[in-house]
């Protein structure tokens, strides 16, 4: 069955740093790209950051621009999980972070709409 939990969510301070971690099982990620995406109370749901599948693509990573420079996605195969690191974290990173996959999204993998299935999403607060 196919499944994606995500963790590493909590609170933290600005300029702190946190772990985010998108594991699988079901299926390999390697296969397919895989994006986090973040929304805000009251806000739209927003691309943060993709990579491509490594076996139909390249592996390739993207970030929106206000992450670009602090946030770095990253796959471990050896364990099937994909990882967000934040780092230099912002009050207004505050946000439920999800990470999905898309099996036909490797030319357009911060597109929302291109992804197939969402995991249950994990709490980001970022305060002083």
């Amino acid at each position: 069955q196919v499944q994606l939990v995500e963790s590493g969510g909590g609170l933290v301070q600005p300029g702190g740093s946190l772990r985010l971690s998108c594991a699988a099982s079901g299926f390999t990620l390697d296969d397919f790209a895989v994006g986090w995406f973040r929304q805000a109370p009251g806000k739209e749901r927003e691309a943060v950051s993709c990579i491509t599948s490594s076996s139909s693509s390249d592996g390739s990573t993207h970030s929106a621009d206000s992450v670009k420079g602090r946030f770095t996605i990253s796959r471990d195969s050896a364990v099937n999980t994909v990882y967000l690191q934040l780092d230099s974290l912002k009050p207004e990173d505050t946000a439920v972070y999800y990470c999905a996959i898309s099996w036909g999204g490797n030319y357009a993998c911060w597109d929302q709409n291109e992804y197939d299935y969402w995991g249950q999403g994990t709490q980001v607060t970022v305060s002083s």
